[in-house]
């Protein structure tokens, strides 16, 4: 191949490469969920039928918080970087399945939540918004064991709730 083929392909390179697509690197400290920073998780408003709802969500936002995000939990909301304020809309577990004898063989757990977060000295919110999660579990005769098949349906939906609320927020900064 002749010399030109090469310089001339040298320099096509060298132009796309100056002219750039737009991408760049982002300074990690400019990210609203960036490591290290203390975030507040109140109890969320539960006006639903499930009262250990609050305490499982908050507890499930801050362990995806924590595991996904590196962000820390804050003592108070006065110590915290970010500030969220969540409501949960509606709580629902119905039947989904039944088995041949008209029992109940599965049920689902349907979790709609309002959440709001705000930076520390900001009033407009880097977020808000209503995010929902939907989390099937297997119905059993034993009252007990249906009581825990449903927690840990809520636990899962709590989990799923975290990172659609992580997603959602980086996706629209």
């Amino acid at each position: 191949m002749p010399v030109s083929f090469w310089v001339r392909s040298l320099m096509v390179a060298l132009l796309l490469t100056v002219a750039g697509c737009g991408y760049h690197l982002t300074d990690s400290a400019s990210l609203p969920l960036g490591s290290g920073q203390k975030i507040w998780v109140p109890y969320f408003n539960n006006e639903s039928v499930n009262p250990s709802a609050q305490t499982v969500l908050r507890r499930g936002f801050y362990e995806e918080l924590y595991s996904l995000r590196g962000l820390r939990p804050a003592s108070s909301e006065g110590d915290a970087d970010l500030v969220m304020k969540a409501r949960i809309v509606s709580y629902s577990s119905k039947a989904v399945s039944y088995n041949a004898i008209d029992q109940a063989r599965e049920y689902k757990l349907s979790l709609n939540v309002e959440l709001e977060i705000t930076k520390k000295g900001q009033t407009a919110p880097l977020w808000k918004g209503q995010i929902q999660a939907v989390k099937q579990y297997p119905a059993n005769t034993d009252l007990a064991l249906q009581r825990n098949a449903e927690e840990q349906a809520l636990h899962a939906v709590s989990s799923i709730l975290a990172q659609k609320f992580i997603s959602a927020l980086e996706e629209s900064y």
